[in-house]
């Protein structure tokens, strides 16, 4: 006899580890995402209502996998009369085949590309892969794009509908027509990975581990792809924002920015990795977004050798990504960053410039910057009201603590 709860943790643990993986499997057989999502999703079903019975099986993935192949057998079945019976009875014996739990193929890469076909939507892209390689759902894709959660799951189903229609095949593609895929792939990595770098506690079971998984994605990219300077550069800037993880919190778990981290606790091998991606990058002379991101990163790490933070370096690099890749995000922090070359009063000028995008409105580290600037600049009253919008806007209980002692120094 199991045990409910125990059940629904591994169950979890199972989707957390393996989701996409078992995804990818399944549609890389039918070429259906939604149907796989769907025989995915009962085969979870049965395992809450079987394992408190059974036990937890051994191998948790294989038996997801198994159940989830039998419900897509069964939906064949149920339609092998329509158009061509020979193709479904060739899926059928594919689907047939035994799981082995040692021999489980991971094939989130090819599924990555097969979400970024130029068929298929380019604003649908990295929602796809976000959704079907690491199971997000619609409202938290959503929250990360600034789109309305209704509008993001219409353009999901039409996304995956587009995939199983148009016969789209689950494979990396060749040298001609990777360059229109790979910013997609990319895009998605980063946004994975910018979910799991929110919750620096890891406290959040959806987020945890995603910083590793995407980090992964990204060495398997880079590694398939040597010759891609973005590629390199996108998994230089993810190292060098990991190697600070452990820096992020002090011993009492409160949230500690960069200027304040100690140096020590930072993962020395890991900036060394990350400095040698970026420096290959950088051979190929071909800068991108994700290389002058990598860049900003390792301006910080010259700490590391007692140097100070080369701010008007910064400020011409976020000059360079603004020129390139433009956006709000990338305005606010060249904004901050100028506020060491020229005063609080500069970037404040440059912050108002920047209140009337709509975007910002609800974008904590917005009025977490302006409190900041508006109290080294004397304005207490102001910073005081911008720091209660940024309070009421976090959801991470250390930055939200470490932002109410900033407003209480006022």
């Amino acid at each position: 006899m199991g045990d409910v709860t125990s059940a629904a943790e591994a169950a979890e643990a199972a989707a957390r580890r393996s989701y996409g993986k078992l995804v990818a499997i399944l549609a890389a057989r039918t070429g259906d995402v939604a149907g796989a999502e769907d025989a995915l999703s009962e085969a979870f079903g049965a395992a809450l209502a079987d394992w408190p019975v059974r036990g937890v099986p051994a191998t948790a993935e294989a038996w997801l996998l198994t159940v989830a192949r039998r419900r897509i057998v069964d939906a064949v079945r149920r339609r092998q009369q329509d158009d061509d019976a020979s193709r479904h009875f060739a899926l059928l014996e594919e689907l047939a085949e035994p799981a082995d739990a040692n021999a489980l193929p991971d094939r989130r890469l090819e599924l990555l590309f097969a979400c970024a076909h130029p068929g298929i939507d380019r604003q649908a892209h990295a929602p796809l892969m976000l959704q079907t390689v690491l199971g997000f759902d619609a409202g938290t894709i959503a929250s990360a794009f600034l789109v309305a959660p209704a509008a993001m799951g219409q353009r999901l189903v039409r996304a995956k509908a587009k995939i199983r229609q148009a016969g789209i095949g689950f494979r990396v593609p060749g040298p001609a027509e990777l360059p229109p895929r790979l910013d997609s792939v990319l895009e998605a990595i980063y946004a994975a990975y910018a979910e799991g770098w929110t919750d620096g506690g890891g406290a959040d079971p959806r987020r945890r581990n995603l910083a590793e998984e995407a980090i992964w994605l990204g060495r398997l990219v880079a590694a398939l792809l040597p010759g891609e300077a973005e590629a390199l550069g996108l998994l230089a800037l993810m190292l060098h924002a990991h190697a600070r993880r452990a820096a992020r919190r002090d011993a009492r778990g409160e949230y500690v920015p960069i200027a304040a981290q100690e140096v020590s606790r930072w993962d020395a091998a890991m900036i060394d990795e990350a400095e040698g991606l970026l420096h290959r990058a950088n051979a190929f002379a071909s800068p991108g977004r994700y290389q002058l991101e990598a860049a900003l990163q390792s301006a910080h790490s010259v700490r590391r050798a007692g140097a100070p933070v080369p701010w008007a370096a910064i400020v011409g690099l976020y000059d360079a990504l603004q020129a390139l890749s433009p956006s709000p995000v990338t305005a606010l922090n060249r904004a901050v960053a100028s506020a060491e070359v020229q005063g609080p009063a500069a970037a404040l000028a440059a912050l108002d410039a920047l209140g009337s995008d709509a975007r910002l409105r609800d974008y904590q580290p917005y009025w977490a910057a302006r409190a900041e600037l508006l109290a080294r600049a004397g304005h207490a009253a102001q910073a005081r009201a911008a720091y209660e919008r940024a309070i009421g806007l976090e959801r991470d209980e250390a930055v939200r603590r470490f932002l109410q002692q900033r407003a209480a120094l006022l």
